[in-house]
């Protein structure tokens, strides 16, 4: 059944929220982000930064929420059989208006902020355009390499030093040459569809 898109979980908890707001509601030409946070989270201009590096047929509402490993968690065990909480999951939207919702687990990425070297704020904005370029159709696992380029283009004009992508195929690497065999990488992101997850999609802890 579908569901409106006027009410998403993900929007009943917006008491913390960066966002752009000078838009018309009926706007669907640009691409618009807002960003729900919990757990003391402050992504710095993490919404204003994703659509200033976007692919300019990124166009719709997205909402980024920030939430605990253990809800992240709990999809991974619903919808994917995995028992552990991954970076990134992406949820495509079957409205018209929308492209989706980007749920990142806040206590990973402060895990993978501080293996990679950098500020947790960087870390929110390589997997919110991970999470994005999902949105969007691409899938890394089967496109021929699509995804790590264009990825790789657009997290160079906002100014991260890697992808995502690009980190996971260099762990990988790493481990090969070390004998120990290929792992999984930290973080996956799956796609389900809205009208899927709708009524699943977590609500960040207060």
């Amino acid at each position: 059944m579908r569901r409106r898109r006027s009410a998403p979980p993900v929007s009943q908890v917006r008491r913390k929220r960066d966002t752009t707001t000078l838009r018309l509601k009926s706007d669907t030409t640009a691409l618009h982000v807002d960003v729900v946070t919990s757990g003391g989270v402050r992504p710095p201009a993490l919404a204003r930064w994703l659509q200033s590096v976007a692919p300019a047929r990124a166009r719709g509402e997205v909402t980024i929420a920030i939430v605990s490993d253990s809800r992240v968690r709990t999809l991974n065990r619903q919808y994917r059989r995995r028992d552990y909480p991954t970076d990134v999951l992406s949820f495509p939207a079957d409205e018209p208006a929308a492209l989706g919702d980007i749920v990142i687990a806040a206590g990973v990425a402060r895990r993978q902020a501080r293996e990679a070297g950098h500020s947790l704020g960087t870390e929110l904005r390589v997997l919110a355009l991970h999470g994005l370029l999902h949105l969007l159709g691409y899938d890394h696992e089967h496109d021929e390499g699509r995804m790590a380029r264009l990825e790789r283009r657009l997290r160079a004009k906002g100014g991260l030093r890697e992808g995502l992508i690009e980190r996971t195929h260099r762990g990988r690497a790493a481990i090969k040459d070390a004998a120990l065999g290929p792992r999984t990488s930290t973080g996956a992101t799956v796609t389900l569809t809205r009208s899927q997850m709708l009524p699943k999609l977590p609500t960040p802890a207060r």
